[in-house]
């Protein structure tokens, strides 16, 4: 479950910080274990690289890392991934280079720190003090402004007498800009049977088998329908012949959607429409003008960013290849 916006002051599960030694693997570091964190202000970023909602807060935590680190804060991304395909470390590992991650990373594949901390949330960030007692939790998007000022109390209560006078500088570009929140008004959509809402094929959903959907002559805001041949499974919808279509009626200024190939080996193109016309000036950052791009890798794919008054409009992606696997658009 992802959160967008809120910031929970329910009573926390844990006190303490925990031991992460359930993480499956590092990245960017050894493992970091009760002894390397003695006297140190920790910051535990719970993620995973395909959610837009934790993508928006990542620069804020890269600068908090480059401002604070030698003052005596550790930044710990805890990846406890959401979809399969995030449970492939592989994958973990370019999105991280990617995206510009050079701090600590756990690998938490098992849910070990995850159940540890008794965490339901991504994007959810947890500061402990120099003790080791969380002292401060957010859960979703925002708060940056009272977390900092949290990090920054802990690093002086720490004995850090030089903190810089100025807060830090986030710098956000392409995915990682804050939502248009006036506008937002489609909600997280799961493809997938296991989750999925608003489902308007008028054949109706069969699992796990091929089956053939058509799109309806209209769809109400927020519905989302199939054309061609495709498999509904558990987290996934994966069109099984060429030119199979998404079609969705959404109210956002972004649109993405989190995609993956038929295999590592070969990219599969793909067109996307905008109320039956190519998007233009309204194409995203993995789309061109005329609307033509290729899944590659999985990973979220911004598809629409808009840039004039935003109103409800119908999209459309045509996979120009099979084998495309399909799981969950966000919006922005």
């Amino acid at each position: 479950m992802s959160v967008k916006r809120l910031l929970t002051h329910l009573h926390l599960p844990v006190e303490n910080l925990p031991v992460l030694s359930g993480a499956t693997e590092w990245l960017n570091t050894t493992p970091l274990l009760p002894p390397a964190l003695h006297g140190k202000v920790v910051l535990v970023d719970f993620w995973t690289y395909t959610c837009i909602n934790w993508i928006r807060t990542l620069p804020y935590i890269r600068a908090w890392t480059e401002t604070y680190g030698a003052h005596g804060l550790v930044v710990i991304g805890v990846h406890t991934p959401e979809f399969g395909v995030e449970h492939d470390v592989d994958n973990v590992r370019r999105a991280a280079r990617e995206m510009r991650i050079e701090y600590p990373i756990a690998i938490d594949n098992d849910y070990a720190i995850w159940d540890a901390f008794a965490n339901r949330y991504w994007p959810a960030l947890y500061i402990a003090d120099a003790e080791g007692r969380i002292r401060h939790h957010h859960f979703g998007e925002g708060g940056e402004e009272r977390s900092e000022h949290v990090i920054r109390r802990l690093l002086a209560d720490a004995d850090d007498d030089e903190l810089p006078v100025e807060p830090a500088r986030a710098e956000a570009q392409g995915f990682e800009l804050r939502a248009d929140w006036d506008n937002l008004r489609s909600p997280e959509t799961y493809l997938g049977l296991a989750r999925t809402q608003a489902f308007a094929s008028p054949e109706g959903t069969a699992f796990d088998e091929p089956h053939d959907f058509t799109i309806p002559s209209r769809l109400s805001t927020n519905e989302w329908a199939l054309a061609g041949n495709w498999t509904l499974g558990r987290e996934e919808a994966v069109s099984n012949a060429a030119n199979g279509h998404i079609a969705c009626r959404f109210h956002a200024r972004d649109l993405h959607l989190i995609l993956a190939p038929p295999n590592h080996q070969a990219a599969a193109r793909f067109r996307v429409l905008l109320d039956g016309r190519a998007p233009g000036d309204a194409h995203g950052l993995d789309v061109d003008p005329e609307g033509y791009g290729a899944v590659n890798e999985p990973r979220l794919y911004q598809l629409i960013r808009q840039v004039g008054p935003i109103t409800d409009r119908h999209f459309e992606i045509e996979f120009l290849e099979p084998g495309v696997a399909a799981l969950c658009f966000t919006f922005g």
